[in-house]
């Protein structure tokens, strides 16, 4: 399975969507405080429909909690509109963790500096980033793709 890390998310719609999203794809969902909305939100039910309930899902009250379970680091790719390196440049395994930031500010430059592992979802230049349940979507269908066929 793959491990999808949400920090400080802000938009109830967008994780309720990649909540579903991870049930869809049987990844678990790891969401790290504080959040922009009370997890039992009827946008975020809405988002996720009945979905919710087979979620696997972890809460974090911060980041040091959750980087204090994570056996290799190594195994850990946060994405970043900033990186040099590609989504499909990565080789993803089992059991890696796609991290992605709070919508309207990314991942902070302290999270990003406890990985070495950053990756950028290739764009035009007319836009910032992408929305983030997107982003998800795209990075989960990349690693997805690359465990099928190992």
């Amino acid at each position: 399975m793959l491990n999808i890390v949400l920090v400080e998310p802000e938009i109830p719609n967008n994780t309720g969507n990649i909540g579903r999203l991870c049930v869809g794809t049987e990844s678990r969902l790891h969401l790290i405080h504080p959040f922009g909305f009370e997890i039992n939100d009827k946008n975020l039910k809405r988002s996720g429909l009945d979905y919710w309930v087979h979620l696997e899902v972890t809460e974090y009250q911060n980041v040091a909690e959750w980087v204090a379970q994570i056996k290799d680091k190594s195994r850990v790719f946060l994405m970043s509109s900033h990186a040099s390196k590609s989504m499909y440049e990565a080789e993803f395994q089992d059991e890696d963790w796609l991290v992605f930031g709070k919508e309207s500010v990314g991942l902070s430059p302290e999270v990003l500096a406890q990985f070495e592992n950053h990756l950028t979802i290739p764009m035009s230049s007319l836009i910032r980033s992408f929305n983030v349940a997107n982003s998800v979507a795209f990075v989960v269908g990349e690693a997805k793709r690359q465990l099928s066929i190992t």
